[in-house]
């Protein structure tokens, strides 16, 4: 069973970028697109990069890893493009009394 890990309010991530945060053995890149929040993997499946230092590509809802330039999709973690062919997880996310929460495994 699993659970719910506060990881920071709301007004603590500015709309379009992201941030790293590590939770036990799960590193997490929070992003947050406007209103909505989403939490992925922070280690890119193709090389231990992180995540949340890339470009964040607002329209394709997807995060690009900045050494290789794999996509990753923040909605199924799945890769969008070449080197990476392994998808990175994903996490809910809730928003509750503007703190932000993950529902880790």
């Amino acid at each position: 069973m699993g659970r719910r890990e506060r990881l920071c309010r709301a007004d603590e991530i500015e709309p379009g970028t992201a941030r790293r945060f590590d939770v036990d053995e799960h590193r997490i890149a929070l992003v947050r697109l406007d209103g909505d929040f989403y939490a992925i993997g922070d280690r890119c499946s193709h090389a231990d990069y992180s995540l949340s230092e890339g470009e964040i590509w607002p329209e394709e809802r997807a995060i690009e890893c900045w050494k290789h330039g794999s996509t990753f999709s923040l909605l199924t973690g799945e890769p969008q493009s070449l080197p990476a062919t392994r998808p990175v997880p994903v996490y809910d996310v809730t928003v509750e009394d503007d703190d932000v929460w993950v529902d880790l495994p």
